[in-house]
């Protein structure tokens, strides 16, 4: 099957982790997280492909959060849309007028989409298959083209429900911040290695679970407009200890998948628990939220099962007399 199962995998697990063990779709609208793929799939595919060939996870983390701008910003307006969905978001303490949005639901559109409906559903899909690029110019250009079909449909289904379009200088900001990650993407590189150990893969699960937990938690567990701001001030937390102890972590001697799958496992972990208080969007019952929950944990099991097999020995070579 070569590099197909690992696209496929991808394409549907990125809805998956991202709207239905997140708790927004009740497990009978799956037939409507069928019609999400081409846009969350497709866009977690290009992200990781591109990523790939660019310098790897800090560009793939930087194209993620790019893909959260793009799809709460110019594809379905939450970002700027006051009644979305019958909701307003926007005008809590956070509300920003000058750009017509509020700080704390674009962080929460940057943590949902760029860490669990992106990296997530990456970081699972590779710990089960190689790390090399899956697809060739040809299926990248078929991603993108589909990715687009994706966008312009829920860009499509949300105008014709919501009848809102934002102001044309909402767009230019949003489109000046997502072309900036872009560039930073591709122009980004490694830091060099440095002196010591890694942590253990435990012990970056459970602090992975715990800055998670303590940012989607609290803010899905306390609602009230006092708490936003001391949401935001968690998420700033969390994102720059996130971002200070990875990017040492990952340069000591010993990092390697193992670590990845550790930071996935945990961040899968705290959406597993949070889904539970979270009421599906399209209404429905909370039976799907045991279901999902036992797959994510499935998922997570086969995972640690092709961590922990040993590497297949290697033929040896031919004698050769050359």
């Amino acid at each position: 099957m070569g590099p197909v199962w690992p696209v496929l995998g991808l394409f549907f697990l990125a809805p998956f982790v991202g709207e239905f063990l997140l708790g927004n779709i009740p497990i009978t609208g799956m037939a409507f997280g069928l019609l999400l793929a081409p846009l969350y799939g497709s866009g977690a595919i290009l992200v990781r492909e591109l990523g790939r060939r660019a310098g790897g996870w800090p560009s793939m983390l930087l194209l993620a959060a790019a893909y959260a701008l793009i799809e709460e910003g110019p594809v379905d307006q939450l970002i700027w849309n006051n009644s979305y969905a019958g909701h307003d978001y926007l005008t809590g303490p956070s509300y920003v007028p000058l750009l017509g949005t509020s700080v704390e639901v674009v962080q929460s559109i940057l943590a949902l989409h760029t860490i669990w409906s992106i990296c997530v559903p990456i970081a699972l899909v590779e710990t089960l298959s190689r790390r090399g690029p899956w697809l060739r110019t040809r299926g990248l250009v078929f991603v993108g083209l589909l990715f687009l079909a994706g966008s312009s449909f829920v860009f499509w289904g949300n105008n014709s429900e919501e009848h809102f379009m934002a102001h044309w200088w909402q767009f230019a900001y949003g489109f000046a911040a997502i072309g900036l990650l872009v560039f930073l993407a591709f122009r980004v590189r490694p830091l060099p290695p440095l002196h010591g150990t890694a942590p253990s893969p435990l012990l970056v699960c459970f602090l992975s679970l715990a800055g998670t937990s303590a940012y989607w938690g609290s803010v899905t567990l306390i609602s009230a407009d006092w708490f936003e701001w001391y949401g935001v001030a968690i998420w700033c937390v969390v994102m720059v200890a996130g971002v200070v102890l990875v990017t040492r972590w990952s340069r000591l001697d010993g990092w390697d998948q193992r670590h990845r799958f550790a930071l996935a496992a945990g961040a899968v972990l705290t959406y597993v628990w949070c889904s539970f208080p979270v009421k599906p969007e399209l209404g429905g019952t909370e039976v799907g939220d045991y279901v999902f929950s036992a797959v994510a944990l499935l998922l997570l099991l086969w995972c640690v099962r092709k961590l922990s097999a040993p590497e297949p020995a290697s033929e040896p070579l031919p004698h050769s007399n050359g």
